[in-house]
């Protein structure tokens, strides 16, 4: 049995907000199912922001360090 969060294409468990679903899973509104490409697109988004996070990590760790 999959799991209702995977299908759904909400990434509640893999980084994103449960509001990227376009659904509360309680209220059962908007779409539930995302196609192959719309969750590759999500996918593709979410490695960005964390090549961001990551980026943003370094300049601080670069910055405290240079504040000593």
């Amino acid at each position: 049995m999959k799991n209702v969060h995977n299908e759904c294409g909400c990434q509640r468990h893999h980084g994103y907000s449960h509001d990227s679903c376009h659904a509360n899973h309680h209220g059962h509104f908007g779409r539930h199912f995302l196609t192959k490409a719309e969750k590759i697109e999500r996918l593709e988004n979410y490695t960005q922001e964390l090549k961001n996070e990551l980026t943003a990590v370094q300049e601080r760790i670069k910055e405290l360090k240079s504040n000593k």
